[in-house]
């Protein structure tokens, strides 16, 4: 969240990278759209290895608090994916309710752990971590308990998180833009010096 301004800011790539795909998720976790091809292949690319790059960036500007997230959530997207396709490809049996709930529990309680991390953070960056924690929470007790309507809430409550992501992302963005962004002389409602 602390920026070096002498360095390019990972922020904007890592939290876009995350909430797109998490928008994407949850748009299956609501039973809006089907699990699909384009989900796995943003969980994979732009959800995980972008994250994870973002990640490295952010160790690169001395950013622990942003490496740290963006490198486990990037690893979170690479696990989900594999954790999927394992049982297709005979390599591993499917995980059970009981241990797929607890995976994603044990990404709740991380998440948890970084929503304190953002309490000198803005209240987008709170929002962020907090509505995961919520995500992460709901999602493994739809599994455990087996509740099929738990995900679907979690499915919306998933895509408010993802898209607050991408406000943030943008807003990070553009104000970065805003500040390095000169006027070109003569634009209009700006005077110009004329020599005598």
């Amino acid at each position: 969240m602390t920026h070096n301004s002498t360095k390019a800011d990972p922020g904007p790539l890592g939290l876009m990278g995350f909430g797109m795909t998490t928008v994407l998720l949850n748009l299956h976790n609501a039973h809006i759209v089907p699990m699909g091809a384009a989900i796995l292949a943003m969980g994979l690319v732009f959800g995980g290895a972008t994250q994870f790059v973002a990640g490295l960036l952010e160790y690169a500007n001395s950013n622990t608090f942003g490496m740290t997230a963006f490198m486990s959530y990037g690893a979170f997207w690479l696990s989900l994916v594999v954790l999927l396709f394992l049982p297709h490809w005979g390599l591993a049996p499917a995980s059970s309710p009981a241990l797929m709930g607890s995976y994603l529990l044990m990404w709740g309680l991380f998440t948890a752990i970084m929503t304190i991390g953002t309490l000198r953070a803005s209240r987008m960056h709170q929002v962020v971590f907090a509505t995961l924690t919520l995500l992460f929470v709901l999602l493994g007790c739809a599994e455990i308990f087996e509740q099929p309507i738990l995900t679907i809430v979690a499915g919306y409550e998933g895509l408010f998180c993802g898209f607050s992501a991408i406000c943030l992302a943008a807003m990070e963005l553009l104000a970065d833009q805003s500040a390095h962004a000169e006027v070109p002389v003569g634009v209009a409602g700006v005077p110009t010096e004329v020599a005598a």
